[in-house]
């Protein structure tokens, strides 16, 4: 995968395609030894969970699932309690916002959630949240922008989740130099996401991490990303129907709906910088691209319900998720997806 850092540079692998620079980035999912599915690395913009041209890490952690549902669009899911893990758990308290239509704040929630962390040496500490199981539906509906949602965020779907671990934060720079021993960013800073790692590189760091750790992890698929940046919400943003920069780092001279222009900053920033969703997670907007495991497709039709990584199909891209500090807000709606090749507007 081909990950670059200047805006304005052309794809190597097809010059004549104009693409933006997205940050390459990973989150991290961590499974049981008694399970069967793939080690994921997650969130972060393009390198390690997505795959437009900057991206980050991000992890997750499978557990036992719990009998949680949702119905349609319209309705909340109900939420399960946390998985149960013989690892030691422990407790934090966040506080989620929600906006109206313009941007401005109109609700605040204090929330709590369960979490693991694990010592990976130099200072560096991995911390997973607890998410619980449950089903939701898929993909965006037919008015969600003014020109309705790219072909490939639908048709929507009820898709089943198992309970997992997800990284709290996009995986850092620190965490990827204690895990590979270098550091590929060009925003450097130990709190940063690491950027322009591609996706095999994604998938050799969730391999690295496993031997050292020695348990697993993976790569999110792409319902299991779409699962915990929702949280159980149904609108385009986890903070509702729009973001501002204050709440998002992402392009702030190209809001979405009614919300006002704001800071471009042009770089990431640290994790943790902004409010995370009720799941207790964190830059599952902006910032940087975040891999995730599934191969692309141009939409829905004949896509996993059971939330696994969809590896059949004919195109060899794969997914990117939650946009970038270069994008546009549009495509950082939590149903839009990317992939290295796919032109930003």
């Amino acid at each position: 995968m081909i990950c670059c850092i200047n805006p304005n540079c052309r794809n190597p692998e097809n010059p004549d395609l104009q693409t933006y620079c997205i940050t390459c980035g990973i989150k991290l999912v961590q499974t049981p030894a008694s399970s069967t599915r793939r080690n994921f690395i997650r969130r972060a913009s393009s390198s390690i969970v997505a795959v437009s041209i900057y991206g980050g890490l991000n992890q997750y952690i499978s557990s036992p699932s719990f009998a949680t549902s949702k119905s349609p669009p319209e309705a909340s899911p109900e939420v399960s309690p946390k998985p149960k893990s013989s690892m030691n758990l422990q407790t934090f308290d966040f506080e989620t916002v929600t906006v109206d239509v313009q941007g401005n704040i109109n609700n605040r929630q204090r929330h709590q959630a369960q979490f693991i962390s694990e010592d990976l040496g130099s200072g560096a500490i991995l911390e997973m949240v607890a998410i619980p199981g449950g089903s939701f539906v898929m993909g965006s509906p037919n008015a969600e922008t003014e020109a309705g949602p790219f072909d490939d965020e639908g048709p929507q779907r009820t898709v089943n989740i198992s309970a997992f671990f997800m990284g709290k934060y996009e995986v850092t720079q620190a965490q990827y130099q204690a895990v590979m021993g270098n550091n590929p960013s060009k925003f450097k800073g130990a709190k940063r996401p690491v950027e322009n790692v591609s996706w095999d590189g994604a998938m050799e760091f969730c391999q690295k991490l496993s031997q050292k750790i020695g348990k697993s992890y993976r790569l999110p698929s792409e319902a299991e990303w779409e699962y915990a940046c929702r949280a159980g919400t149904t609108t385009p943003f986890y903070f509702g129907d729009t973001i501002t920069p204050d709440l998002v780092n992402y392009d702030g001279n190209d809001p979405y709906g009614a919300a006002p222009q704001g800071l471009f900053r042009q770089q990431t920033t640290d994790v943790g910088s902004f409010p995370p969703n009720s799941f207790g997670l964190y830059d599952m907007h902006g910032n940087v691209w975040e891999w995730c495991s599934d191969k692309w497709h141009d939409d829905y039709n004949g896509a996993p319900t059971d939330g696994s990584s969809w590896e059949t199909g004919t195109h060899n891209d794969r997914v990117q998720r939650g946009g970038s500090c270069y994008d546009h807000a549009v495509l950082c709606r939590v149903p839009f997806v990317s992939t290295p090749r796919r032109p930003m507007v």
